[in-house]
C-alpha cells in the first residue's frame, strides 16, 4: 500500500495547489465580463494567485479545508485498509505540503496537528464492480462551509411551496443571507429529497461535477440555468464587492422523498473549488 499512500499524498498536493481547469476557465471568463472595478481587480488577484500556487506547488489558500474523500473500492480490496492508508497519507501530506492542521477535538478543543481525528478526514466508501480504485478528494474550506443552509418545505416566511419554484426561493434566500461571506464567486451544490442526512451528502457531492457538465435531466438543467442567472443578478459580486459575478455554477441533485418531507440542502464552495481524482 506504500505506492497508494504516496499517490494520495500527491493527490493532496495537486488538489491544494492547482485549481481544476474548468473552475479556472470560469474565473477567467468572469474577469473578462466584469465591469465593476473593485470586483475586476479582485478577480485579477485571484487569477495571479492561482498561477503562483501552481508554479510553486503551494496551497491556493491558507485554509486548506476539511478533506472529504469519495472512494469507489473494488471488491478485492479491504475498505479498512483503504481508510488506514488515507489517514497515513493525510498525516504525511499535512507535514510535507504543508497543509494547515484543521482537525480540532470537540471535547478537549485540542488540535491534533495532523488533520486526523474523529471522522476526520471525512471518508465516503462505496463498493464497486470496477477493477480500479477511484479516489476523489474535495478540500472544503471552512468559510464557505459555514454559510450552507437547510430548508424544509413548505416555508411560510419565504412563501416557498413543495415544488421547484419553492426550491428557487430557498436558494436565493441562502445567497442573500450569505451576503458575500465565504469568498464568492460561489459554486453552489443543491440537493432536493426526503432524508436529512442524504440531502446533506448529495448537495456537497454536486461540487465534484465539472462546471461545464450538464445534467441529463431537462427540468434540472433548466433550474440550474435559471438559478445561475438569478443569483448573478443580485449584485453581491466577487468577495461581496458588487458586480455581475456572484456565482460560477449551480449543480443540483435529487433523491426520492417521503410524502411528508420535502428537504432542500444548499452547499457553498468559495471560488477555490479544490477537487481532484486518483485512479489506482
Amino acid at each position: 500500500m506504500l505506492k497508494l499512500r504516496d499517490g494520495i499524498v500527491e493527490l493532496y498536493r495537486k488538489v491544494a495547489s492547482s485549481l481544476p481547469k474548468d473552475v479556472e476557465e470560469s474565473l477567467k471568463l468572469a474577469f473578462e465580463k466584469e465591469k465593476e472595478p473593485a470586483a475586476r481587480e479582485n478577480l485579477g488577484i485571484i487569477l495571479k494567485n492561482i498561477k503562483m500556487a501552481r508554479q510553486k506547488e503551494l496551497p491556493l489558500c491558507q485554509d486548506t479545508g476539511i478533506p472529504v474523500f469519495y472512494v469507489k473500492v473494488p471488491r478485492c480490496l479491504g475498505q479498512e485498509r483503504i481508510k488506514e492508508t488515507i489517514l497515513e497519507a493525510t498525516r504525511i501530506a499535512t507535514e510535507k505540503i504543508p497543509l494547515r492542521p484543521n482537525s480540532v477535538d470537540v471535547l478537549t478543543e485540542k488540535n491534533t496537528g495532523d488533520n486526523t481525528g474523529k471522522d476526520f478526514p471525512v471518508i465516503h466508501l462505496e463498493e464497486t464492480e470496477e477493477e480500479h480504485l477511484v479516489i476523489e478528494l474535495l478540500l472544503k474550506g471552512g468559510g464557505s462551509e459555514n454559510i450552507g443552509c437547510f430548508y424544509k418545505l413548505p416555508d411560510e416566511d419565504l412563501r416557498a411551496e413543495r415544488n421547484l419554484e419553492g426550491v428557487k426561493r430557498t436558494v436565493i434566500d441562502a445567497v442573500l443571507k450569505a451576503q458575500g461571506k465565504g469568498c464568492p464567486p460561489y459554486i453552489i451544490g443543491i440537493a432536493i429529497g426526503g432524508s436529512r442526512e442524504h440531502v446533506a451528502y448529495l448537495s456537497k457531492s454536486q461540487l465534484l461535477r465539472r462546471l461545464n457538465e450538464d445534467t441529463p435531466e431537462p427540468l434540472l438543467k433548466e433550474l440550474e440555468a435559471s438559478l445561475f442567472r438569478d443569483i448573478n443578478s443580485l449584485g453581491i459580486g466577487v468577495m461581496g464587492l458588487g458586480g455581475t459575478n456572484t456565482c460560477l455554477g449551480v449543480k443540483i441533485g435529487v433523491s426520492s422523498r417521503h410524502p411528508a418531507s420535502y428537504f432542500v440542502d444548499i452547499t457553498f464552495s468559495c471560488w477555490a473549488l479544490r477537487r481532484g481524482r486518483l485512479i489506482w
